[in-house]
């Protein structure tokens, strides 16, 4: 790794903003990416110095990954309750009540033993409980294992809810190596995002004036750099490979914190896997958050190329009215969509007019900061990840309403707006 490495940097609060120059620094007091953890994890634990009281959450399969020698280093200095769910659990409200019931009263920290959900849903127990959370990664799956958020699904909806950083973060990249291929291509899938997320992000940003920041992407250029270069080690079961992955996932994470949202990590790309999840039928085959954005991620960077290959974008309004919104989710989910698509109801003739003053510009500096559908379709494809949404299974007819629809659950601002504004009626 580079001298200046920014997860270093970050830890020590030295991490210069490359826009302001400030400081900027993460939460968390400790992320530790090893060949091998094996034999120090309670010395990990005690350095965090919070108590002696700890729980210790997986389910089924990661208790057998690493759940069981996680529980069996820490008893010999640590009060350990053992809280295993059942294999596969969802991330849902009902289940953070649940843990945060059965945490004995006590508890000094809770730690994590898994990778998505298991890692939502103690982020948000332990906030509730008020106490510190700790995490050890079994797969590189996602990448929230250090963002101050949880995705719970509540009310039908998934949310975002504010919470804290983990204070310990540990990776050991043999556990990782050996994680099941499609949790492997996942977390590849949630890190390719970044090219039509910032797109995204920064459209909104050129066109509306909303507020963007370059640091997240500047964290993760030099290991992005690496990993695009060379996908299909990933699942040769290559150390080095493995580890620019998950500093990845760590430092998007973190840039996620330092914006104080999702925005760097999560535009229209996830809007579009968002509305599979909340629309899909029965029977859908199960696929992992990371596969969906895979797939996401090309169709975005599609749209993005084919806007930006045009004209100054001419737009005539989609008629997009709180009753149709209403109908199509269903009440009381149409009645969240709509109070955030609302959000988005922009005078048009104004925005056509900064379209084709500043279009030049915008797409300029846009394209400065994609790579490009065919490459992304390309460096997914050799590690074995879904780049098409028929390769999840999912119907044409479910994802083309989704090309449609998907904007309308939140108020961010991406591509998937301007297309349909300009789209022929």
């Amino acid at each position: 790794m580079p001298a200046a490495d920014p997860i270093t940097l970050l830890l020590a609060g030295q991490y210069p903003d490359p826009e302001t120059g400030e400081s900027l620094a993460a939460e968390s007091y400790a992320v530790v990416i090893e060949d091998s953890l094996s034999g120090s994890e309670a010395d990990l634990i005690e350095a965090l110095g919070v108590g002696k009281c700890v729980a210790v959450v997986s389910d089924r399969s990661t208790y057998e990954v690493l759940g069981e020698r996680i529980e069996r280093a820490l008893r010999g200095r640590f009060t350990v309750q053992s809280i295993m769910l059942e294999a596969g659990p969802h991330a849902e409200e009902d289940t953070v009540d649940e843990l945060v019931a059965a945490l004995a009263p006590a508890t000094d920290l809770v730690i994590a033993v898994g990778s998505g959900t298991i890692n939502d849903l103690t982020k948000l127990t332990a906030f509730r409980h008020g106490c510190a959370q700790a995490v050890f990664a079994t797969a590189p799956s996602m990448n929230g294992y250090t963002s101050l958020s949880a995705s719970i699904t509540s009310g039908g909806i998934k949310r975002s809810f504010r919470t804290r950083t983990p204070l310990g973060v540990y990776f050991d990249l043999r556990v990782l190596a050996a994680a099941p291929p499609r949790l492997i291509r996942a977390g590849l899938g949630d890190s390719a995002c970044r090219p039509t997320a910032q797109a995204d992000w920064l459209l909104s940003h050129l066109l509306l004036d909303t507020p963007y920041r370059e640091a997240p992407f500047a964290l993760l250029a030099e290991d992005e750099r690496h990993l695009f270069s060379n996908t299909a080690a990933l699942l040769a079961g290559d150390l080095e490979t493995m580890r620019h992955l998950v500093r990845i996932l760590v430092l998007s994470g973190f840039g996620m914190t330092i914006c104080n949202g999702s925005y760097p990590a999560s535009q229209g790309e996830h809007l579009l896997s968002h509305y599979v999840e909340m629309m899909k039928p029965p029977g859908l085959p199960h696929t992992f958050h990371g596969e969906q954005i895979a797939a996401c991620t090309v169709a975005m960077a599609e749209i993005q190329e084919r806007v930006l290959d045009g004209a100054a974008p001419r737009l005539r309004p989609a008629h997009v009215d709180r009753r149709a919104v209403v109908e199509h989710f269903g009440a009381p989910i149409g009645e969240a969509c709509w109070r955030e698509f609302a959000l988005k109801q922009f005078d048009l003739a104004a925005l056509e007019a900064r379209l084709v003053e500043r279009w030049d510009a915008i797409r300029t500096r846009i394209r400065g900061v994609t790579v490009g559908a065919a490459k992304l379709r390309g460096l997914l494809a050799d590690a074995g990840a879904p780049v098409d949404p028929r390769q999840l299974g999912w119907p044409a007819e479910l994802f083309e309403d989704a090309l449609v629809h998907a904007r309308e659950i939140r108020s961010r601002y991406t591509f998937l707006d301007l297309a349909a504004d300009c789209a022929p009626r």
